[in-house]
């Protein structure tokens, strides 16, 4: 029996179901040296063992200084525009002790207390976004809720102004429209959000608030040293990192519980009886089975170092692809089906190591709060469209639906 041939990556199709592309990595070439879309080079791990290693691997660094970078790869790693608006400071970016002091300054937003406080907010905002389509019995659930409801929460945090709001939701739509085609339409949204939080700052200099950004100037301004850029480089990565991840949760996750109708009557009928266990584990599950984010962001090797059996040269750049790892036979039982109960659960949908995502527990409360509100709000909710019509959004970090038709039947007032 001959061998299967190694199949094609990032095209349409392979954007739609990635899965059987990545079983077939995992299998015969488990750290692969690809070619991606933009013409750089990088390395695909794709096992959990070593995807987990990579992670942690203090050897492979978040600077892309560290990138041995050819003439045709310039500028074509990281997030579009970053470079020239002066916001590369973040923590997606550096190394310790840099990482270790801007992560201290941030972390105590994040903690799950302070988050629990915040889970009325997200709440209302819920309710708020699912009041502007219910009485119609169809939606499209990207535009109308899961892309609004982080975006308004982050600012929120932050301390965005509500009038200013929506010019933040306009750049973010920019971002997630032109995330997998030209760089350029990113680009620009991130000059126009630089000059923002630059200009926030300095307000916020003048009248701080109980605000994220606020505590960050009081930071700078005690001895910590967080420079105008720093501070407007974590006020930037915390909004693009914290939108469209959660964006690509609440979406994926509703269209698998609709793809997977007796794990969804299983949640409703948990949620109906006042319990939250299933919620919790399910929501977990979600993101180990389809995740929002298919490949962790950058790495780029400090030395020579050997992975998954493949000798990896300094300055090589390396990705890891989480939605590969997390569905590895290896290391989950029958990892292709959605199981909301699932307890062995350590996928690597957050990260692991020093960059484990900040911002988890935030994530947690609005994928949980947006699927019970839903769930219980339209219980009778469905696709309104075949799934062969669905787009995915074409790009390299994350994974998620362009748009999420929807039916179901209104309420009776």
């Amino acid at each position: 029996m001959s061998e299967s041939p190694a199949p094609e990556l990032f095209t349409w199709e392979f954007a739609t179901d990635p899965y059987p592309a990545y079983a077939w990595l995992r299998e015969h070439a488990p750290v692969h040296r690809a070619t991606l879309p933009s013409g750089v080079e990088a390395w695909l791990v794709t096992r959990y063992g070593d995807a987990r290693q990579a992670l942690a691997d203090q050897r492979l660094s978040k600077n892309p200084a560290h990138h041995d970078e050819p003439a045709h790869a310039k500028g074509k790693t990281g997030i579009p525009g970053e470079r020239k608006a002066e916001l590369m400071t973040h923590l997606l970016n550096i190394d310790p002790p840099d990482h270790t002091r801007l992560r201290r300054l941030v972390s105590k937003a994040f903690t799950p207390r302070t988050v629990a406080e915040f889970a009325p907010r997200v709440q209302e905002l819920t309710d708020r976004l699912i009041d502007g389509f219910e009485g119609r019995g169809e939606a499209d659930l990207i535009h109308e809720f899961a892309f609004p409801l982080p975006i308004y929460a982050i600012c929120d945090l932050l301390g965005v102004p509500r009038e200013d709001q929506d010019d933040f939701r306009d750049w973010a739509g920019m971002m997630i429209r032109h995330g997998g085609g030209p760089r350029g339409g990113v680009a620009r949204s991130v000059k126009k959000m630089r000059g923002y939080l630059a200009e926030l700052i300095h307000r916020k200099r003048l009248d701080p608030g109980d605000d994220l950004i606020s505590g960050l100037i009081r930071a700078s301004d005690h001895g910590e040293h967080l420079t105008e850029n720093e501070a407007a480089a974590m006020a930037f990565i915390l909004l693009f990192a914290g939108f469209e991840t959660t964006v690509n949760l609440i979406g994926n996750g509703v269209y698998a519980l609709l793809r997977n109708p007796e794990q969804r009557e299983r949640l409703q009928a948990s949620l109906a009886a006042g319990e939250t266990g299933l919620l919790e584990t399910g929501v977990e599950e979600l993101l180990r089975y389809d995740g929002p984010v298919e490949l962790a962001t950058w790495r780029f090797a400090t030395e020579s170092l050997t992975l998954g059996g493949q000798e990896i040269r300094a300055g090589d750049p390396v990705l890891v692809v989480l939605a590969a790892a997390d569905r590895d036979p290896e290391r989950f039982a029958e990892p292709d089906t959605l199981d909301l109960s699932r307890r062995d659960n350590q996928h690597l949908g957050y990260g692991h190591g020093i960059h484990y995502c900040l911002g988890a527990p935030l994530a947690r409360l609005e994928g949980q709060t947006a699927l019970a509100t839903l769930l219980t709000r339209l219980p009778d909710l469905r696709l309104g469209a075949d799934p062969a019509e669905l787009r995915w959004r074409g790009g390299l970090i994350m994974r998620g639906l362009r748009t999420l038709p929807v039916e179901f039947t209104t309420p009776h007032n």
